[in-house]
């Protein structure tokens, strides 16, 4: 593991013990990354949270890796979007990877909540991102 990467774990884990969401942790420690101001990220994924705005769905740390890969890989042509096919392929790859690894991208079977049974905690699940992350973008 890169010592890039060990710190922006740490930074993750520091914004989340300051009660950012998984989004919100992830997506802040990468706004150097995409040249967005820290508050507009925090602002964006607010509503990511607890898996799409506390209903359990997606995993609010894929949400910000998606949200990261849109930043990154978009031209941002908007007269001619013309980035589309390569930011769904990043995207799917990460999506892949995570779902390879964990049996799934929801938040309510990642957390157990009906199983009582966590498949991953959500500080395992934003370690997991950060590393697709620091992989595809």
């Amino acid at each position: 593991m890169s010592n890039e990467l060990k710190e922006r774990m740490e930074k993750i884990r520091e914004y989340h013990k300051k009660g950012y969401n998984c989004a919100q942790a992830i997506v802040c420690a990468y706004a150097d990354k995409v040249d967005v101001e820290k508050e507009t990220l925090f602002k964006i994924a607010e509503g990511f949270g607890l898996g799409m705005g506390g209903m359990s769905g997606t995993c609010g740390a894929i949400s910000a890796a998606i949200i990261l890969n849109g930043l990154k890989t978009s031209t941002g042509n908007m007269d001619a979007p013309n980035s589309k096919m390569q930011t769904y392929e990043i995207g799917k790859l990460i999506s892949d990877e995570f779902l390879q690894k964990n049996g799934t991208l929801m938040c309510r079977e990642l957390k157990g909540i009906d199983t009582k049974k966590v498949v991953r905690s959500c500080s395992g699940c934003m370690e997991d991102v950060a590393e697709l992350i620091e992989k595809y973008l």
